[in-house]
């Protein structure tokens, strides 16, 4: 069972979202909280799989409650997904950056909306490939992390594929084909470079891939 926290100023969105949540029966809403700070409360308390966070909230938003989140070891297990109106910008990628594994445009089709919840809780990236483009051509033009940079000195040649992959929004599966290994050994690769740089999930390492200058938007 997948189990959800809701964060939204909006009762009206929190109910629809609710109600097609509820629908399905591998997914539990487990609580709703309408600000920022209730949010990181209300994560600590049911400690949910996914976090689905508006960006744009009072009290605290969703930026700083992502970092909250993410800054918490207990609340590890927590996969903040960010809901925004206004798709890409510059808020969404300081979410990223907080430690948000994905964000997703509120006018989502049904279908995608849960196919997302489903791919945040297995710890994977809501990074489209199409969207990776946009995000590293408007905002990562230049390397801006030095402890990635410090950090990537400790990946071996082939973790450093792996991750320079990830960054392009490739798949396990499509890993494996391109590096000529097993999908579980791209999993390794990529699950030993995220402990290696400290990143929480695949996004984070999306991002510090480019910031550390391991993957720059010439390279694609």
């Amino acid at each position: 069972m997948i189990r959800v926290l809701l964060v939204d100023d909006q009762p009206l969105l929190r109910s629809g979202f609710r109600a097609l949540l509820d629908l399905e029966d591998d997914i539990e809403v487990v609580a709703e909280a309408a600000d920022g700070k209730e949010g990181v409360a209300l994560a600590k308390e049911h400690l949910p799989d996914v976090a689905l966070i508006d960006i744009s909230m009072p009290v605290i938003d969703g930026i700083e409650a992502t970092r909250l989140i993410a800054a918490d070891p207990a609340l590890a297990q927590v996969h903040v997904v960010i809901l925004t109106n206004y798709g890409l910008d510059e808020y969404v990628f300081n979410a990223l950056r907080a430690g948000a594994a994905g964000f997703l445009v509120k006018d989502i089709v049904p279908e995608d909306f849960l196919h997302a919840v489903r791919v945040a809780a297995r710890g994977d990236a809501l990074l489209a490939p199409s969207i990776t483009r946009k995000l590293i051509n408007r905002y990562v033009t230049q390397p801006l992390h030095t402890g990635a940079e410090t950090g990537l000195k400790e990946l071996t040649t082939r973790e450093r594929e792996a991750v320079a992959l990830v960054a392009q929004g490739l798949s396990n599966d499509q890993i494996a084909a391109r590096m000529v290994i097993s999908p579980l050994t791209a999993k390794t690769h990529i699950n030993r470079a995220m402990a290696k740089l400290y990143a929480r999930d695949r996004a984070q390492l999306v991002v510090l891939a480019y910031e550390s200058g391991l993957v720059t938007p010439r390279n694609r």
